[in-house]
């Protein structure tokens, strides 16, 4: 598939493989790189090289191979369950497991050992590399995630997650001490306009999110809060809160690169609450998941 570009003043003086990262927000750096090596990328007709300045009025044009959706297969593998009923399944997300597969996790995520547990019982909405997710969480935060069975139940969850109407309340330790007891963060978020594997306060592009969040406890140098989400966008809590000079504990995408407790992988941060109403009879229905064990540690490690 051939995909062209025509460079306005915007996007001048920059290198060729950061203006098309720009461009393709749906292809890797590392895979853009790949292409222009293979000489799948024309400037005004010729190959260049990835370091190539681009100029006002350059004609680009790159062959993107079609993508060959790969086979998500069924895994058999202990899922903590919360709740499941015909319409609804609501599990407790461990540390380190990704939601869906995507590029790089094929097998291992929370779907494939769904199609395990619910076989064909998944909503259809999302395709094959989803079936059931209407939400996610990352891969290091734990804790709620709701999975539809059927299309019915899904569009009802995702109709409640437009209108903000969902209960999503977080748990996160972050660094330096809050002084108010709490607020709430109202700064649209959108893609970062150099890092694209990043998430940024994005005045002109990105999308209205709301956090409200209130201390739970003072620590000497941390402090232990509830977040709750009135908007979903990805990243939400990690970049509003280290918008407002207090990242998440282990978060070294938002926060410092070193974290000061190196046994901790990834951000601080815990899906403790949700709450919905059910597709099917209508009754409010809220769902909560204990704090990790490493997060009680660290709590009691902090006192």
């Amino acid at each position: 598939m051939k995909r062209s570009f025509q460079v306005t003043e915007e996007g001048k003086d920059s290198r060729l493989d950061a203006y098309l990262g720009r461009q393709l927000e749906d292809l890797s750096r590392s895979y853009i790189q790949k292409v222009l090596k293979n000489g799948g990328v024309l400037v005004n007709g010729k190959a260049v090289k990835s370091s190539y300045k681009v100029t006002v009025g350059d004609q680009i044009e790159i062959e993107v191979p079609e993508a060959v959706e790969p086979e998500i297969t069924a895994e058999e593998m202990p899922l903590d369950i919360l709740y499941e009923d015909q319409d609804i399944i609501l599990i407790n997300k461990p540390k380190g497991m990704v939601v869906h597969p995507a590029a790089g996790h094929y097998s291992g995520t929370l779907v494939n050992g769904l199609m395990a547990h619910c076989k064909d019982d998944l909503s259809g909405i999302n395709g094959v590399m989803r079936p059931g997710i209407v939400h996610r969480i990352d891969m290091d935060t734990t804790g709620v995630l709701i999975v539809c069975k059927n299309d019915v139940s899904h569009r009802c969850i995702a109709d409640q997650l437009k209108a903000h109407s969902i209960t999503r309340k977080y748990y996160a330790i972050v660094h330096g001490v809050i002084r108010e007891e709490e607020g709430t963060i109202d700064a649209p978020i959108g893609r970062h306009p150099v890092d694209r594997k990043k998430m940024s306060i994005n005045e002109k592009n990105g999308k209205e999110a709301v956090t409200h969040y209130r201390v739970l406890k003072r620590f000497e140098r941390y402090t232990y809060v509830e977040c709750q989400l009135e908007t979903g966008r990805t990243h939400q809590i990690r970049v509003h809160m280290a918008s407002i000079h207090h990242p998440l504990l282990g978060d070294n995408v938002y926060g410092p690169a070193k974290c000061p407790f190196p046994d901790l992988e990834g951000q601080t941060l815990h899906a403790g609450v949700l709450g919905i109403i059910h597709p099917r009879t209508g009754e409010y229905m809220e769902f909560s998941a204990p704090l990790p064990d490493y997060f009680q540690k660290l709590l009691l490690k902090l006192k």
